[in-house]
């Protein structure tokens, strides 16, 4: 007689909409502005490690969506031009997307290697398209200091790949 084998399913709730609210929540913690021996609270692109994680987890409609949702309230929040992050955060998604097949069961150095890439160009992007709108280019010091501090998240993004990956037996 066979027994019964206990399915875990892992919804969207849990790895797309939980970490969604997190991100934001976090997000409008770090704009308070809060200073410290003359330190301001760095700006982090939070939704970077959901961008990156979520195609290498499970492909997904809702994905692209959340992160169009993520990177408008980004340009709110922040006051630039709306729409910005929500390029980059779905340029990418898109990247990610494309080289899933590539990065899928890679060892941790490479996913790290491959999310500084992308962590890089959409920062590029992001940079490019506020330089083309301003007519001057903005301050590659402040751009160092948000892409760093973005970098250094690449953990939350493992930690999401490792517990989500095969979360639902189902697709196996």
């Amino acid at each position: 007689m066979r027994r019964p084998i206990a399915v875990r399913v892992i919804g969207p709730t849990q790895w797309i909409l939980l970490p969604s609210l997190a991100a934001a929540a976090a997000t409008v913690i770090l704009a308070t502005p809060v200073e410290l021996f003359g330190l301001k609270l760095p700006e982090l692109v939070l939704p970077m490690t959901l961008a990156f994680a979520w195609p290498l987890i499970r492909p997904s409609v809702l994905g692209p969506v959340m992160l169009l949702v993520l990177g408008l309230f980004l340009d709110l929040l922040w006051g630039g031009p709306l729409g910005l992050w929500a390029i980059c955060l779905l340029a990418v998604h898109a990247a990610v997307l494309v080289s899933r097949s590539f990065l899928a069961g890679q060892e941790t150095r490479v996913l790290f290697a491959w999310y500084a890439v992308c962590t890089l160009g959409a920062f590029a992007l992001a940079y490019l398209i506020v330089g083309l709108r301003a007519g001057n280019p903005p301050s590659l010091l402040a751009l160092f200091w948000q892409v760093i501090p973005t970098l250094l998240l690449f953990p939350i993004s493992a930690w999401m790949i490792e517990r989500f990956d095969d979360g639902d037996l189902r697709f196996r």
